[in-house]
């Protein structure tokens, strides 16, 4: 990883490119965490839009969470202070975004609006929340990702 905003340009990217929230943040880091930008994509979709346009967890947050699971998690061999390094990893991850944006919760973060309303879901693009809302939620998901990991390089 680096500390040059390579992580939050390549998030950018993606999502520019019509990829999901989730899916960007995860592709972003793929590489370094040894998957292919392809599985990233893939494993990361069911989770834009807050969980398959539920507008739950935010899909930023979750992409970065499963890009902090997959480089430092637990697998088969590996003993639990793994996974409870992860979990700790994870609540300052949630804590840190909660208090740039004031929630993790989709819907909350778009001001309320409900995307799967045809008309509150105009709403959003008419204020354009995607550009103004998803694009910084992405590139800050994306930056605090690649801090933790250049932080912490177990």
């Amino acid at each position: 990883m680096n500390k040059s905003g390579e992580e939050k340009e390549k998030a950018l990217h993606w999502f520019d490119h019509g990829f999901n929230c989730a899916q960007s943040v995860f592709a972003a880091f793929a590489p370094a965490c040894g998957v292919s930008v392809d599985d990233a994509l893939r494993v990361a979709t069911p989770f834009g839009g807050g969980i398959g346009k539920q507008q739950l967890v935010c899909g930023a947050v979750t992409g970065a969470l499963m890009a902090l699971g997959t480089r430092f998690g637990k697998a088969s061999e590996d003993d639990d202070e793994r996974k409870q390094h992860t979990y700790a990893l994870t609540r300052e991850f949630c804590a840190e975004f909660t208090r740039r944006h004031g929630s993790l919760q989709c819907r909350e973060l778009l001001l309320g609006l409900d995307m799967n309303d045809p008309i509150q879901n105009a709403r959003i693009k008419e204020l354009g929340l995607t550009e103004s809302h998803c694009n910084r939620f992405v590139t800050d998901a994306a930056g605090m990702v690649a801090e933790m990991m250049n932080r912490d390089l177990r």
